[in-house]
């Protein structure tokens, strides 16, 4: 059977925990935890990301991802857990899913950045243009 996005989507879900906020909170508070935002440029552009995370767009993913790639993101690493999350929670979920499979054991999907904002989560705001 060809894959569908219905099939990918549980697929992922099933693999990549979803964690509430508080134990997103409490992760990041622990020092250890790489958060992931997932979104493309112009959505980061225009609402910020929460604060300390990682901007990868889904579809650099695993060229950050991969030790072996030229594109190798140093914050990346095995050893340690790591956060994504986009604006609705897909792309977070298929994306933790990928991780996954690269060998990254510890992969979670906080969701919604809307949410976040939405609870009084850090942010960093983008920078205004011209200045």
């Amino acid at each position: 059977m060809a894959a569908t996005l219905k099939l990918m989507m549980e697929a992922a879900n099933a693999a990549v925990p979803r964690i509430s906020l508080a134990q997103a909170r409490q992760m990041i508070a622990e020092g250890n935890a790489l958060l992931v935002d997932v979104r493309d440029a112009p959505e980061v552009e225009k609402t910020g990301k929460v604060a300390g995370a990682v901007h990868v767009s889904r579809g650099m993913l695993e060229f950050r991802a991969d030790p072996d790639s030229p594109y190798y993101d140093k914050n990346f690493a095995k050893d340690k857990p790591i956060i994504v999350y986009c604006a609705s929670g897909g792309r977070s979920a298929l994306g933790g899913k990928v991780l996954k499979d690269m060998g990254y054991d510890r992969v979670y999907n906080l969701g919604a950045f809307k949410d976040w904002v939405e609870a009084g989560g850090a942010v960093e705001k983008p920078i205004e243009s011209g200045m």
